[in-house]
């Protein structure tokens, strides 16, 4: 039974990859000025919305305090994340990945199938294993239609140069220290996202799911959930 195409499958290994290393190395940069704001400006630590801890060696890329070579590696995998989504996204649209798979109807904002999303115990999918249910379709279009788009613009408004370029962008997310805020809500968000998904990844019974991911195929019987 066909689960996921080869284009999903490589994407969704490159994106983890990059997602990581970005993560890690954006904490690296976080170190740096530890205090977040809104609007165009923000030096004073006395006008900032949030202070940030700072974050162990161990959880950085590189594993220690180099501003430099952190954003390096940011700015690298930046790109790997960025055109990863954009192929992504095409091949979803040729071969109908998206309004096959992701796509929402009303019924699937309806408590009704919620309720049978969680019955058949939330990441296993529809009943015969080759659909995602309502829960899974409306996670997973926000992180695709959303979040990671979120994270690529609101990245680029506040690349050092890239103002003059394009200050629609900047004055579009509330100004630089506006995106640079945005830009940490929505990297944590996703960091949740994605402990949520390995968890429920790593859950019982969901070990077929998981070689899924890396055959593209689900090879046994899916049970069924009644």
């Amino acid at each position: 039974m066909k689960r996921h195409a080869r284009t999903t499958r490589l994407w969704h290994w490159i994106n983890a990859l990059a997602f990581v290393v970005l993560f890690m190395s954006g904490l690296n940069i976080s170190n740096a000025h530890r205090y977040l704001y809104w609007g165009d400006y923000g030096f004073d630590p006395a006008d900032a919305w949030l202070t940030v801890v700072r974050f162990p060696a161990w959880a950085t890329i590189p594993q220690r305090y180099d501003l430099a070579e952190a954003r390096d590696w940011h700015n690298t995998f930046a790109w790997i994340f960025a055109l990863g989504l954009l192929v992504m996204w095409i091949a979803s649209l040729i071969n109908r990945h998206f309004w096959r798979d992701i796509a929402t109807g009303p019924r699937d904002w309806t408590f009704a199938a919620w309720r049978e999303a969680i019955a058949m115990h939330l990441g296993s999918g529809t009943e015969d294993g080759s659909r995602y249910n309502s829960l899974q379709r409306i996670a997973y279009g926000v992180v695709l239609g959303l979040l990671l788009p979120m994270m690529i613009f609101t990245g680029l408004a506040i690349s050092p140069g890239f103002e003059p370029a394009a200050p629609w962008l900047v004055d579009a997310l509330g100004g630089r220290q506006s995106a640079r805020s945005l830009h940490f809500i929505t990297a944590w968000t996703l960091f949740a996202f994605a402990v949520g998904h390995v968890a429920l990844a790593m859950a019982p019974g969901q070990r077929r799911q998981r070689k899924a991911m890396i055959t593209g195929t689900l090879d046994e019987e899916t049970p069924r959930y009644g």
